[in-house]
């Protein structure tokens, strides 16, 4: 394996020290005959005729294939080297996103399938594994043109086209093996708590026989002085242990403090494992302190009323398409958009890298976290995209950044939810299966129109003319029963109820700074019709008189949407302070 890409810890809240990054080139094929299962390609002995750079999907350019046609079964081989500190534990094989069936063997044993072309999986290799010689195979089948499936925007047709784009198709996002005791930590949950002062832990322990004695000791540090320790016993099995940890010194005046956007605080902790007082396990996490709650009508973080500057983030790269080049620039990413006056992204339509909210996490952006949708209802679309989203929750559960959840978008995979009653039952169990899972997170049901129970009130509106926005936004009654878009706001039987008014998606000012060709919502002529439109969209969310957030469309450029305030390569169009005054209002 000559070059290794994306060679950053893939999963930065859930560390161990001993892991291997597998991404670089592999052997790949087609298999649009679907011929590789009965030729035996699983069984790792037939080399491939071609080569890809892993973790980028074949249709983007860094992968070294860049072939955008249709090939819905994909295979993938390459040669697995254990490494000798791997020895005396066990193997775990892990990838960050399959898109979207994936079937793994190692030496021709099947060792794992997953379905959910946007959540990790894994896999215990270790007793398919040889001395030497060992062979890794994965097959990846999607269904581009199946409009049930789980996909954002990937677009069902061969040329993008409107608001969809390139598809990716197998492998995403990185994979790697890891080292760990056979007794160890599955996950840990943290929840906190700034009004009791603490943080609620739930650590799940896996390989354990029933009659374990076992304990965890949580080393709480803040900017490496210690803060607290604990350790709590835990039962075997997969069953957990809840203790919640005092965080005492919890103020902006002393060591640690709130997480907010403005001041991104993180604790450290790192939890082991104990068999008396041998040493089963070790993980490094981190967590924040932070509160987000609905009070009186109002949308608050830590207590305090607080308003959301949110922009609309595709997760798209010219070259990677789905996949971040780097880990530079999905940092960069997040450095531009709080450079440019924002609080908050709302990744769109993509359960994004872990990594980019790592970053939102360390360098204090707010999150909308938002499922890739389908676009038509059925069964087997409510069986696959409830599956996902369960895995999506839990994937994320601790990231401070993360301070709401959207299962739905705009009725994707419930187009007939207004009349269909069906529709409706799905949209509502999306919210309260959410908050089953969540206790500490609001959750918005179909964000843009066409609401069902939700918890904020938000509204897509691409009206670009300012005297009709100030006018639509002064008072609550005249924004609920607008009709952007021609859409209901709230399905009938679902009144608003007084929640929180936020446009969760406007603007959208089309103004083309590359030689692409592309559309918008309105048309700006040059920098200076550009800046105003900017301003006459963005004030009037804080005169009119009842919004308490917004998010802008969009971040960048995308393919042929050329609406965003940066190029599709990150160039922005106006200088970022005068992006900026605009944003906040000025």
């Amino acid at each position: 394996m000559a070059e290794q890409l994306r060679a950053e810890h893939p999963r930065p809240q859930f560390m161990r020290n001993d892991w291997l990054n597998l991404n670089g080139e592999w052997e790949f094929e087609f298999d649009d005959e679907q011929a590789g299962a009965a030729a035996g390609w699983h069984l790792g002995q037939q080399a491939f005729s071609k080569r890809i750079r892993v973790p980028f999907a074949y249709q983007s350019k860094l992968s070294g294939i860049g072939d955008t046609d249709f090939h819905d079964t994909v295979w993938y081989r390459t040669a697995l080297n254990v490494p000798a500190s791997f020895a005396g534990k066990r193997t775990l094989l892990h990838f960050g996103a399959v898109d979207y069936e994936a079937s793994v063997w190692v030496n021709g044993i099947l060792v794992a399938t997953h379905e959910g072309g946007h959540t990790p999986f894994r896999a215990d290799i270790t007793d398919a594994l040889k001395a030497e010689g060992n062979v890794l195979v994965v097959k990846a089948a999607d269904y581009s043109k199946d409009l049930t499936l789980p996909r954002g925007k990937q677009y069902w047709l061969r040329e993008s086209a409107s608001i969809f784009y390139t598809r990716t198709t197998g492998i995403w996002q990185t994979v790697w093996l890891e080292a760990v005791s056979p007794v160890r930590l599955d996950k840990v949950k943290m929840t906190p708590d700034i009004d009791r002062h603490e943080i609620r832990v739930a650590a799940f322990v896996a390989g354990a026989q029933a009659d374990a004695a076992l304990r965890v000791k949580a080393s709480i540090t803040y900017e490496g002085q210690p803060v607290a320790e604990d350790v709590f016993s835990v039962r075997a099995g997969r069953s957990s242990a809840v203790r919640a940890i005092g965080i005492e010194d919890l103020s902006e005046l002393k060591i640690g403090g709130y997480w907010s956007p403005e001041h991104p605080h993180l604790y450290d902790v790192a939890f082991t494992l104990l068999d008396g007082d041998s040493v089963l396990d070790e993980v490094h996490s981190y967590f924040g302190m932070r509160k987000v709650s609905i009070a009186g009508g109002k949308l608050c973080l830590n207590n305090r009323p607080y308003y959301l500057r949110m922009v609309l983030d595709q997760g798209y790269f010219p070259d990677g398409v789905l996949t971040p080049p780097s880990d530079e620039a999905i940092k960069r990413d997040v450095e531009l958009t709080k450079a440019m006056g924002f609080n908050g992204a709302r990744k769109h339509q993509k359960l994004e890298d872990p990594r980019w909210l790592y970053w939102c996490d360390k360098l204090g952006l707010a999150v909308w976290s938002e499922a890739a949708n389908a676009f038509e209802y059925s069964d087997e679309y409510v069986r696959r995209f409830t599956n996902e989203w369960i895995e999506s929750v839990d994937r994320d559960y601790n990231h401070p950044s993360i301070i709401a959840w959207v299962p739905i978008n705009e009725s994707w995979g419930v187009p007939n939810v207004p009349v269909d009653k069906l529709q409706q039952q799905h949209a509502m169990a999306m919210y309260h299966l959410t908050k089953s899972l969540d206790e500490m997170r609001p959750v918005v049901s179909n964000d843009g129109w066409e609401l069902v129970k939700t918890d904020l009130f938000n509204i897509h509106d691409y009206e670009w003319r300012r005297e009709v926005l100030m006018d639509r936004y002064s008072t609550a009654e005249k924004a609920v029963s607008a009709m952007p878009a021609n859409r209901v706001l709230a399905v009938e039987g679902y009144p608003y109820e007084g929640q929180p008014i936020l446009v969760s998606e406007f603007g959208g000012i089309f103004y083309n700074k590359s030689e692409r060709d592309g559309w918008g919502y309105s048309a700006a002529a040059d920098d200076d019709d550009f800046l105003k439109r900017l301003r006459d969209v963005v004030q009037p969310m804080y005169l009119a008189g009842v919004v308490q957030g917004f998010c802008y469309t969009q971040l960048t450029d995308v393919e042929q949407e050329l609406n965003g305030l940066l190029t599709y390569d990150r160039k922005p169009k106006l200088p970022l302070a005068a992006i900026k005054a605009a944003v906040e209002g000025r």
